[in-house]
């Protein structure tokens, strides 16, 4: 396999890579034959994928903006992926100029685009840093050099707590992060589960069965377990809903079904 130009060194291109999927179903380039493979089968078992991770995104950005509103402008995206069109540091600095943005990834694509993507920006910086290690995190120099821990900051978790198995004790990790933050700080939660996806369980299982089989498992939590990672967290209106319900910008009757699938929810340090 021909390695591309913006593959990394040192990484191995015949292994599938969540991030690496994840920028397939979001129409992205930055993907290999691989990852696309695996994303196909997933979608055997749930066509909608696609759609699931788009109505993630969309939330991502109607909390970024939601967080502006209220006032913070500092942000801490942990899980951040490969960036794409409208992320978190083109939305929150269209809406406040100025407004600092870190993100975290520990896949070394994801690092390395988000360098080449941020060149320039002296607002936005990226650290290659694992959620289950939060030290790392916080004593990271992007985050030394981009935010202000004494001042509010939106910790967003989009899409990355479900790859975290409970034996790396996410809410742990969670916790962490939380008592790091000040207060008035914000979380955003999106979190995959079996509610909400307009297919029968068990093929929702075949999917899930994919990402075992490539080493990345999914882990499905239910309502109450998403909820424990708000602990010391207020919940702002309209509380951990469907990623759909999530303060929509379109009418429910015109979004499609897959939008309502999983978890989403913001809350507020007190």
């Amino acid at each position: 396999m021909e390695r591309p130009a913006w593959a990394p060194p040192g990484i191995d291109i015949s292994v599938p890579s969540v991030s690496r999927i994840y920028d397939y179903y979001l129409g992205g380039s930055h993907n290999f034959e691989v990852d696309r493979e695996a994303a196909r089968r997933a979608m055997e078992f749930v066509p909608g994928l696609p759609k699931i991770m788009q109505s993630n995104r969309a939330v991502m950005r109607r909390a970024v903006r939601f967080a502006v509103s209220e006032g913070v402008t500092q942000f801490l995206d942990i899980g951040s992926g490969i960036p794409t069109f409208g992320n978190v540091h083109e939305v929150a600095q269209e809406a406040s100029p100025g407004a600092r943005v870190v993100y975290v990834d520990h896949d070394p694509v994801a690092v390395a685009h988000s360098q080449a993507v941020l060149e320039g920006n002296d607002d936005a910086g990226i650290a290659g840093a694992d959620l289950r290690k939060p030290r790392d995190i916080l004593d990271s120099p992007e985050v030394a050099d981009l935010l202000d821990l004494d001042r509010p900051v939106a910790l967003l978790l989009v899409s990355v707590l479900h790859f975290i198995e409970d034996a790396d004790e996410p809410h742990r990790a969670v916790a962490e992060l939380r008592d790091a933050l000040a207060p008035g700080s914000l979380i955003l939660v999106t979190h995959a589960a079996y509610n909400g996806i307009p297919v029968p369980q068990e093929r929702v299982g075949g999917a899930v069965g994919v990402y075992e089989n490539i080493r990345n498992p999914l882990i499905m939590r239910s309502r109450e377990e998403v909820a424990r990672f708000f602990d010391g967290f207020e919940l702002v209106e309209p509380g951990l809903v469907s990623m759909g319900d999530w303060r929509p910008d379109t009418p429910a009757e015109q979004e499609d079904p897959y939008a309502f699938s999983g978890f989403a929810g913001v809350g507020r340090k007190a």
